[in-house]
């Protein structure tokens, strides 16, 4: 008979055309890179054994100004789900239209703000009026492309809100009203797939609620139903990151123990957030969140495999497809030992049987005893046997490789020959809004820019003056956030900002004034609208009192002075970013160091060597913008030190799609001061490959497969070893470190322990020179003669580097 077209569910898993489905699901941002990115993201979340990719859908981007829509390039939602199709995998939409994605306004749009009475989510007319008409507009748009599973396209299920319950009290009854609300709009929009909330514990019965977190096997109380399967939404990979921040961490291991428990626990979907995080371009990115996104997700920013993240996920999601039919079909039971030790069965009689031997305690290792066979089990650990037999993965033993990311200055772009052009510094005669006190930015900006100029003019005579040489007045400005430049008479005398946590500020700086008229100038700048939280049409930005401390009379409030406001700088205005644009100021020669403030750069540069991704190393700029061709790549901001000392991002992705063979033009503008000449262009690589494994690591999860309900190897010699493979093609040049012994470090800074086999260079030389993939035996043997063994009494551990190149 014809198959069963659709998506329906129970209590065990999503059942998709009549299967019932192991997901393994990631997040990919289609506007978080060029749609030349798409086929190779996708394919690569693929290899790394997903199933599904996620998406949400991004309202400001789609419809910018209220009825003007934008489906076109990296907007063009319908071709990157049919790529998703194309490639055989499934799509999880999550359409919002809230999306906490570190987003701009949420992905709210602009326009939005300004609708007479509202409140964003909740039950508010003009609010739920505009959502319902956007939804529908959405869901209408994927019903004519055929994008949903029942009409053949590849989309399973589909989101309504976000994340709700961290804010429904603040919104009282309109809160519980607005989400059954939410709940009935989206169903009766369309019902062909199940309808998903995420962190919303009293989801209405037509709708599944989902966990999102670290440790969904732990914090998720489950389903609010008993016909619902527990899916996790969000698996966070590690944290976003916004400037001033130090970089963010989380171990593959971790990860893998976190999926393991869930899928132990009745779980049958995890979604990495993100999977692939992308760059926000232009200024698409939420309050002070960096322009690289989720760059330690298993693909980092520039579409390269972060290793060991990518292959050991992928080694987990292989270990737990080997025991679907004991999972999906199976019956669960779970014998604690102790407080740390647990093992859970699933077992259909005669045909499946699959265990988790799991280990909770952080610091110690522990044996178990199941089924008549002793497993050691490391620390804070998960072992997966799908034939209740047979260890084929263990979370925290790592078999798969790792790597470290190199930068490498271009050849073809080296010494840029800079221009300059200075923007001049208006007075409030320049700026042709006036209004007694200094407007607020957001409404002033209508996110159309981060920048405003704000100017007001007053009279000194001598008298006003301090008299003594040693003193001067301070220009004090209190701001709502986020950053501001403030100008003297034309000069620039210095920049303060807020943070992420406390957006407002006090800027202070000693100022020098001059009898007669003086000008005081402010750039005010945002960084983003928020993202989250209650009432985020109600949140402001800008300067809000500004006073001249230190004049003989004392203190003077100038914030009732009268100001004169201008949305923008002329260079972006002018859009001299652009090849036309360009044309239309005079540009100068950059000689000598430069630290002009509000001045844009301009030079032009051959494509780089070779096809790796491309960087603009900015970390001597301080903060501004950039455009290749035109195209922005985002805001850099390398003055905001983390505590480290460092700038929060440093390099910034320029996509090679945006490039020509030549002549690509550069533009940079720079607010407060930077060094033009110090800007590299350079190529990213990721081919310093490592292994590091130990003598009690399984063998390699591809060892076995599966056909029907037997399971058996396919090697003939089950013994772990080190595998290691050359990213696209390439061979291994040279071999930078080899210990068999005890060495330790990260790959990348590998150092020898105080055991090391004097044979262990020789040997991995040996197996692997010259190939593009290689194995390495982790036999006693295979490196010394028992009788000349440098410790035999120790666990060995095998630790080798190795640099990839292309073929000769």
């Amino acid at each position: 008979g014809e198959k069963t077209k659709g998506v329906t569910y129970d209590a065990r898993s999503m059942i998709v055309n009549g299967e019932r489905e192991l997901l393994f699901s990631g997040s990919i941002h289609y506007p978080r890179m060029p749609p030349e990115m798409w086929p190779d993201i996708i394919r690569k979340a693929k290899e790394g054994g997903l199933n599904v990719i996620e998406t949400y859908v991004f309202w400001n981007i789609h419809e910018p100004v209220q009825g003007q829509f934008n489906f076109e390039g990296n907007y063009d939602l319908v071709r990157f789900i049919k790529e998703i199709g194309r490639q055989d995998l499934y799509a999880t939409l999550r359409i919002g239209p809230y999306i906490e994605a570190e987003w701009n306004q949420g992905g709210f749009p602009y326009w939005l703000r300004e609708v007479p009475n509202i409140t964003f989510r909740s039950y508010n007319e003009p609010f739920i009026h505009h959502m319902k008409k956007y939804s529908e507009m959405i869901i209408e748009l994927m019903k004519k492309e055929k994008l949903f599973a029942p009409q053949g396209g590849p989309i399973i299920m589909a989101q309504i809100e976000n994340e709700y319950n961290n804010v429904q009290l603040a919104y009282r009854e309109n809160g519980r009203k607005y989400i059954e609300w939410a709940a009935k709009m989206a169903t009766s929009l369309y019902n062909g797939v199940p309808w998903i909330m995420c962190k919303q514990k009293d989801a209405p019965p037509e709708i599944i609620n989902t966990c999102n977190g670290r440790h969904c096997a732990d914090t998720f109380k489950g389903p609010n139903g008993p016909n619902k399967p527990s899916l996790w939404t969000e698996n966070w990979t590690a944290q976003y990151r916004t400037f001033g921040d130090p970089p963010s961490q989380r171990a593959a291991e971790d990860i893998a123990f976190s999926v393991a428990r869930f899928f132990a626990k009745n779980g049958t979907l995890t979604n990495y957030y993100m999977y692939y995080g992308g760059t926000n371009y232009g200024r698409t990115s939420s309050s002070f969140v960096t322009t690289r996104y989720y760059d330690e997700a298993p693909l980092d920013e520039f579409g390269l495999l972060r290793e060991p993240k990518w292959s050991h996920l992928r080694d987990l999601h292989r270990a737990l497809r080997l025991s679907r039919r004991a999972l999906l079909w199976g019956t669960p039971s779970v014998q604690k030992i102790n407080e740390d030790l647990e093992i859970t069965v699933y077992e259909k009689p005669g045909t499946d049987c699959a265990a988790f031997l799991t280990n909770n305690h952080t610091a110690n290792t522990a044996i178990i005893k199941f089924r008549g066979k002793e497993y050691f089990l490391p620390e804070k650990s998960v072992s997966i046997l799908p034939d209740c037999k047979t260890v084929v993965y263990n979370t925290q033993t790592v078999v798969s490789q790792h790597n470290s990311r190199n930068f490498m200055t271009s050849e073809k772009a080296k010494n840029l020959k800079w221009e300059m052009y200075q923007e001049k510094v208006p007075t409030i005669a320049d700026l042709p809004l006036k209004n007694r006190v200094p407007l607020e930015l957001y409404t002033l900006t209508k996110d159309t820019s981060d920048y405003a100029w704000y100017s007001t003019s007053i009279n000194f005579d001598r008298h006003d003056m301090p008299m003594r040489p040693d003193i001067l007045p301070v220009l004090q400005i209190a701001s709502m956030g986020h950053a501001l430049s403030a100008y003297v008479n034309g000069e620039f005398i210095g920049f303060g900002h807020g943070t992420n946590i406390e957006k407002s500020f006090v800027f202070q700086k000693p100022i020098s004034l001059k009898p007669g008229t003086n000008t005081i100038t402010i750039l005010a700048e945002t960084v983003g609208f928020p993202n989250s939280g209650a009432y985020m049409e109600k949140r402001f930005a800008g300067p809000r009192g500004v006073t001249i401390q230190g004049l003989m009379a004392g203190t003077l409030d100038i914030t009732q002075n009268n100001w004169g406001h201008k949305v923008g700088v002329f260079g972006e205005k002018e859009a001299i970013f652009t090849e036309e644009g360009s044309k239309k100021v005079q540009w100068t020669p950059v000689t000598g160091p430069t630290k002009g403030a509000v001045t844009w750069y301009k030079t032009y540069f051959n494509a780089p060597e070779g096809t790796n991704p491309l960087a603009l190393k900015m970390d001597k700029m301080q903060k501004g913008m950039m455009w290749v061709n035109g195209k922005s790549i985002g805001r850099y901001w390398s003055s905001f030190l983390s505590p480290l000392g460092r700038p929060t991002q440093s390099e910034y992705h320029i996509p090679r799609a945006f490039l020509k063979p030549t002549n690509n033009l550069l533009v940079i503008f720079e607010e407060t001061g930077g060094l033009p000449e110090t800007i590299e262009i350079q190529t990213v690589n990721r081919d310093t490959i490592c292994s590091i494994i130990t003598e009690y690591h399984p063998p390699h999860v591809k060892s076995w497969e599966r056909s029907g309900t037997d399971f058996a190897s396919v090697v003939e010699d089950l013994k772990s070893g080190a595998h290691l493979n050359c990213p696209d093609n390439k061979i291994i040049e040279k071999v930078e470190f080899a210990s068999y012994g005890n060495p330790d470090g990260a790959c990348g800074n590998l150092v020898v322990g105080n055991c090391n086999s004097a044979s262990s260079l020789r040997v991995v030389e040996e197996k692997c020179l010259g190939k593009n993939s290689c194995k390495i035996p982790i036999e006693r043997e295979v490196y010394d003669e028992p009788s000349k063994d440098p410790c035999p009494n120790i666990f060995k551990t095998l630790a080798v580097q190795m640099k990839c190149g292309k073929r000769k």
